[in-house]
């Protein structure tokens, strides 16, 4: 791993001024690399015990994040008190520190303790839709350990495309990409999204897509998200639409009483529209609805301090100061 990790390195630091490598982004990525490398030295308890205490610093000390956050609870949860959102966030920033242990911890995990780690859980309605040989588009989110699926679905011997957008450092990235592809997963520039994901498809891959983050309002399509308006993208409802694709919604679960996660598949139905465009819609609102149930069920593993609905309708007024 820390030979991949250095080719990596040494291969961006060869591309020179078209990487446009600053000495901020050797710095970071050194930062990043040792942080990794020592709490995936660590035994998997005491590295999650760190991250714990770090979220809790986090949690204390970065003011913005959590303005976000208990923002974000306001508005989806009005009829909660205010100490009970912030029970919620504060779980949702350990449930952050506990993506970064196992993260950290990826190159640990292997076929034979994987079980320890992570379960499948509708595990059939995957394997059905792999079996009309189309592909399959997993619609997933920022949702407990999100890095963790595409990557343990790859260490049971089912690679994952997955689509990210690429950072500022590209040192960064391409650690960071080092560790979510160790299972045989690649990753896909969110900006040639449309041509990366077809040809996937067409070679019958697996390919995810977060669904959940704020777009331009010329990127996305408003639908209902806690019953606001929530900018979202449409694009995997462009790509099914053309290609009739099965789909399937992947969230990484964690089980606090079992103490490691559930991977789980949940089919999705594809609802048929005379009017294209209002196909998209419809199914993009569907997608998000799906979404909206599970973070319901579980509000402390969804990433709040992400600003949702900063995108607004034209001539709403913002919702963030």
């Amino acid at each position: 791993m820390l030979n991949s990790q250095s080719a990596d390195h040494g291969r961006v630091e060869q591309e020179g001024s078209l990487a446009k490598v600053s000495f901020w982004h050797r710095l970071e990525y050194w930062v990043a690399r040792g942080v990794l490398r020592m709490l995936g030295r660590m035994p998997h308890r005491v590295a999650r015990l760190s991250c714990s205490g770090l979220a809790a610093l986090s949690y204390a000390f970065w003011p913005r994040l959590r303005s976000v956050g208990l923002r974000n609870l306001e508005l989806a949860y009005p009829e909660w008190p205010l100490r009970r959102r912030r029970q919620i966030l504060f779980r949702s920033f350990q449930n952050l520190g506990r993506t970064l242990a196992d993260f950290a911890h990826f190159p640990r995990w292997n076929r034979a303790n994987i079980e320890r780690l992570i379960v499948y859980d509708g595990f059939e309605h995957f394997a059905r839709a792999q079996e009309k040989g189309k592909g399959v588009l997993f619609l997933t989110a920022h949702f407990g350990n999100w890095e963790l699926g595409s990557f343990a679905h790859g260490v049971y011997g089912h690679p994952v495309a997955f689509v990210v957008r690429r950072l500022d450092n590209p040192l960064l990235g391409s650690l960071i990409d080092s560790y979510r592809c160790m299972s045989g997963g690649r990753s896909i520039d969110k900006e040639d999204f449309a041509r990366q994901v077809l040809r996937a498809l067409r070679r019958g891959e697996s390919v995810g897509v977060l669904m959940d983050q704020n777009m331009m309002a010329n990127e996305g399509v408003f639908v209902e998200f806690f019953g606001r308006p929530a900018s979202t993208t449409a694009s995997p409802a462009r790509i099914a639409q053309k290609t009739r694709v099965p789909l399937v919604l992947g969230l990484v679960i964690w089980e606090a009483g079992q103490r490691r996660y559930r991977l789980r598949f949940e089919p999705v139905e594809w609802i048929a529209s005379g009017d294209p465009d209002e196909e998209i819609r419809v199914n993009t609102a569907h997608f998000t609805r799906l979404l909206e149930q599970y973070v319901r069920e579980y509000p402390d593993q969804w990433l709040w301090v992400h600003r949702r609905w900063k995108t607004r309708p034209q001539g709403d007024q913002p919702l963030y100061d």
